[in-house]
């Protein structure tokens, strides 16, 4: 072999090599695709899923140019209870789960505030406050788990199938289903008993007579079939703070947030928060309310608003939740009293658009 053509050979191999080597980069590019194991307990029709998951995803993935991709796991697809999705994140079942945190009752305490009686008239106020609050005095209880945007609902009210309560007296000895712990208390300090459960259960129990109402919020309206399995709305007076709220976690394994590139990392970040959190309250709830009312007009069902004078009876009947909230954070070091304040004001600050 001549000089001449052992230069060439050698430019050919440094070539290959050169070939092989952006090969193999764009094969790592190729593999640098993130797809994010999204879980949640509703089914995939369920307004949680069409207007907050869905559309989440679908804004991330084209903010990275498709890089960075959801596989959506509804209705508790990857194993396991409603109670557990926390965990589920936390140990990296899933990448980002939904969920309500409170199903796993007593973990969540100081958080638990916005799930006491008549807090928010919106879930867009509200779930602002919820973000800014967690964030300034509750995120402890969140480790392991990087929160993308909380919210709260537009507020339960109650649901019944074949009774029509309309005072305080009328609820006496009803078999209602609860939420969460909080939840459950207030509907005791009403005189009604509850029964706690998680939404997937309510059609079951509802048509079964397991239960003789429910307590839930117009927006999951869809996901249980509301329209058709209850046909009497017992509500507050228009404009005024429901019987009770429930806390919302859209969040992701630590660990995975962390493991992204910047830029990635950045697309998750320009998509959680507190703007995030107010688009959740707002598109998620406070939007959906008018269409699933409407469904339940249109099923024929009995709509009643408590008069003024009988919410406050309301009110009165459940001071005694707020004192036992308050007690159990003061038992475990913190100041409940000056906490609730706090929630109250931050919810007025952001329904005054502060």
């Amino acid at each position: 072999m001549t000089q001449h053509s052992k230069t060439l050979f050698r430019a050919g191999k440094v070539l290959a090599a050169l070939a092989l080597g952006l090969t193999a980069a764009a094969a790592a590019r190729a593999d640098d695709k993130v797809i994010l194991k999204v879980a949640h307990f509703l089914p995939a029709t369920s307004s949680a899923q069409i207007n907050l998951i869905q559309p989440w995803c679908d804004k991330i993935a084209q903010e990275s140019n498709q890089r960075m991709t959801c596989q959506i796991y509804p209705a508790m697809q990857l194993g396991g209870t409603p109670a557990q999705l926390f965990d589920q994140a936390k140990d990296g079942v899933a990448d980002i789960i939904w969920t309500v945190p409170t199903y796993a009752a007593g973990r969540f305490v100081k958080s638990e505030v916005f799930e006491l009686p008549w807090i928010a008239v919106k879930a867009e106020a509200g779930s602002q406050a919820l973000w800014e609050y967690v964030n300034k005095f509750a995120l402890d209880e969140f480790k392991g788990v990087h929160p993308i945007f909380m919210h709260l609902h537009d507020g339960a009210l109650f649901h019944f199938s074949n009774k029509q309560p309309k005072t305080l007296e009328d609820l006496k000895g009803l078999k209602i289903r609860a939420a969460t712990r909080s939840n459950a208390r207030t509907i005791e300090a009403l005189g009604a008993v509850p029964v706690q459960m998680p939404l997937p259960a309510v059609p079951e129990a509802l048509s079964k007579g397991v239960v003789d109402g429910v307590t839930v919020p117009w927006e999951s309206a869809p996901a249980i079939k509301l329209a058709e399995i209850a046909n009497y709305h017992f509500d507050v007076p228009e404009g005024a703070p429901r019987l009770s709220n429930t806390i919302f976690l859209f969040g992701m394994n630590q660990a995975r947030y962390d493991s992204l590139p910047a830029d990635l990392k950045k697309v998750i970040d320009d998509n959680s928060g507190l703007k995030a959190s107010a688009w959740a309250g707002r598109v998620g709830f406070d939007e959906v309310i008018p269409k699933f009312k409407a469904q339940a007009k249109a099923a024929g069902n009995q709509f009643y608003d408590m008069p003024d004078a009988e919410y406050q009876r309301f009110v009165e009947a459940t001071r005694g939740v707020s004192q036992e909230w308050i007690k159990s954070v003061d038992a475990k070091g913190g100041k409940g009293a000056e906490l609730l304040a706090v929630a109250r004001n931050m919810v007025k600050s952001h329904a005054a658009g502060h």
